[in-house]
């Protein structure tokens, strides 16, 4: 009975013994043959080492072909804790150029799974990013004292150009998001694109990286490359771009706004390449390149000056009387005015609002335009909202209303461009429902709201906004949406709302103020120009300048718009910096007659403790 019951054991024991191995056989068939990927991942963590190897990024050319961001080498120290062996730390520190105190920060930092979730004794860790050629030449010297520490290579970038740093944009070291949303792509440590065109195409950019697979023993030393190296994979650099920037005449801005706070937009209108797009107060791009970024960031975020902010897209003004040949435009559009409508100015007399200067009367929408006439716009704005009544007929004032703000918007103003400036504000063209809450449902009509006659009150947009106003008028009535690099998904023309047929007489009156208006002192010597000056009221000092146009007036290749905070009139200060930007560009130089203007924009500081 008892050999019964012990021979049946047996075979249940065996039975078991063979199960347990097929089973073990079956997984191990899966993981190495059908699964290989998850096999190398399990292995990974006992005897392989995966080594990355970072591929080279992305270039940046302008669109005449001249190189403005390229790579150079720099290097990490990594720090493998098993494999550390007692060393003489001041030394290592000394060597490297950092403090004892940030090497013990650091190694906290590493061994904190909090911090360093990914952490492992037995694998490679960074210890210090970016040093510098010496820094790496010293410590080569010197690291067969440094058992445990080991040099990895990867790229910074490197300007040609110390221009358009908001534009281009920056790299600094990814977040743990970075990570969690594309493990595959960033692990810590790595560096991605932090702004501009660097985060706008950080996928185009950065290119996949390379890994090799080492073979390690039970102690974590490396053997040599595994299955020599048959499963190492290459790395792929990135994509190089062509930026939409004319380099030199971004530089040229730069130089023209210096001492000033504000910012210039050229836009090809055809294309809606951005030229230039400058922002000043601006910084140096190589500031935020290398072991400094950190300090140099905390700088620029701290300087009262606000560097680091792009007035260019995020800036926004009342657009002033810049504003007023698209004011003329949808009241056309809506049949408020026509070519032939007449309305009287009184000068500085006028009411309720006042021109600010005399001129004949009455006032066509051609010298309108020309003269920049506050009470034809105010006429032209009431008559076009309240055509169907107010009051009683408040909801066809309403209507109205909506009309001329859908009108407004067509035009790009009131929100942000669905592009490649990630760094955007949209604006402001003011709702019903935020008259209503302001005024009530029946407490507001023209009167009320008139000075958005004269692109004040309520309406706020962005430099960006601007120049695309002069490249929709320069194209008679669409554009494409502005960008920074040559694309073709931004090809697409938009339509505004305003029929092609309103905005030959507009063209015809921003000729003029460029011919015989408050733009006539900056003309281009053979060039028709087109444009219309902008003086805008500030609370917080002087007024502010501002200048839209576009040349040549019927083969437009530039369109531009330029705000110069605290300068005062826009005739003065930024009508000639749009003329010097447009002739740069269409010329490639200034003509000797005109460098007396180039001197006196140069020379001229408006930034002082007071302008806000």
């Amino acid at each position: 009975m008892k050999n019964d019951i012990y021979n049946s054991r047996k075979y249940i024991i065996g039975a078991m013994a063979i199960i347990t191995i097929g089973i073990y056989l079956i997984r191990l068939f899966f993981l190495q043959i059908v699964n290989y990927d998850e096999y190398l991942t399990i292995a990974g963590n006992n005897a392989l080492l995966k080594k990355t190897n970072f591929p080279a990024r992305g270039l940046l050319y302008d669109r005449n072909g001249e190189l403005v961001v390229y790579n150079k080498i720099a290097y990490d120290v990594m720090i493998t804790m098993k494999e550390v062996k007692p060393f003489d730390t001041l030394d290592f520190c000394r060597t490297v150029n950092i403090t004892h105190e940030y090497f013990d920060q650091r190694i906290a930092e590493i061994k904190n799974r909090k911090v360093n979730r990914g952490y492992s004794p037995y694998t490679p860790q960074v210890l210090i990013t970016q040093l510098s050629e010496k820094e790496n030449g010293a410590l080569q010297e010197k690291l067969y004292k440094f058992q445990g520490f080991e040099l990895r290579n990867h790229t910074l970038r490197e300007y040609a150009y110390p221009y358009g740093a908001h534009l281009l944009g920056s790299l600094g070291e990814v977040s743990q998001k970075n990570i969690d949303d594309d493990p595959v792509a960033y692990s810590q440590g790595d560096y991605a694109g932090q702004s501009g065109v660097e985060l706008a195409y950080e996928k185009r950019l950065r290119g996949q990286k390379g890994i090799n697979y080492m073979l390690r023993d039970s102690r974590g030393r490396i053997k040599g490359r595994y299955e020599d190296g048959k499963f190492d994979e290459v790395p792929m650099s990135g994509e190089s771009l062509i930026l939409s920037i004319d380099i030199l005449l971004q530089g040229y801005g730069e130089k023209l706004l210096q001492g000033k706070r504000g910012s210039v937009v050229a836009i090809e209108p055809h294309t809606g390449e951005i030229l230039a797009m400058v922002s000043n107060p601006a910084y140096d791009p190589s500031m935020l390149v290398g072991r400094e970024r950190s300090a140099n960031y905390r700088k620029l975020l701290n300087d009262p000056l606000k560097p680091l902010l792009n007035r260019a897209t995020t800036g926004m003004y009342s657009p002033g009387s810049t504003f007023k040949p698209l004011q003329a435009l949808v009241c056309l559009q809506e049949g408020g005015i026509t070519t032939s409508s007449l309305y009287p100015c009184s000068g500085p007399g006028s009411s309720p609002i006042k021109c600010t200067h005399n001129h004949g009367s009455p006032v066509s929408l051609l010298n309108a335009v020309e003269q920049s006439c506050n009470p034809y716009f105010w006429n032209a704005f009431r008559t076009t909202i309240e055509k169907d009544g107010y009051g009683k007929n408040n909801e066809s004032f309403k209507a109205s209303y909506n009309r001329w703000r859908e009108n407004v918007m067509s035009f790009g103003y009131g929100e942000k461009f669905e592009c490649d400036l990630n760094e955007q504000s949209g604006g402001n063209v003011p709702s019903e429902k935020y008259f209503n809450k302001m005024f009530g449902e029946k407490g507001w009509r023209a009167l009320t709201i008139r000075s958005l006659s004269i692109g004040q009150g309520e309406i706020s947009c962005t430099p960006l906004q601007m120049a695309n106003l002069a490249a929709i008028i320069a194209n008679r009535g669409y554009y494409c949406t502005p960008h920074t690099v040559r694309d073709a998904k931004y090809s697409k023309k938009n339509y505004t709302k305003v029929d092609a047929k309103h905005f030959d007489v507009v063209v015809e009156g921003m000729w003029r103020v460029c011919e015989f208006g408050t733009g006539r002192h900056y003309k281009i010597e053979g060039v028709p120009m087109c444009g219309k000056t902008g003086t805008v009221q500030n609370n917080h000092g002087k007024d502010h300048s501002l200048f839209i146009g576009f040349a040549p007036k019927d083969d437009p290749k530039i369109a531009i718009a330029v705000v110069v905070e605290n300068a005062g009139f826009g005739a003065t200060w930024a009508n000639p910096i749009a003329s010097l930007m447009m002739e740069k560009y269409l010329n490639r130089e200034i003509t000797e007659g005109r460098l007396w203007v180039e001197d006196r924009i140069v020379n001229a500081n408006f930034i002082t403790p007071n302008a806000q």
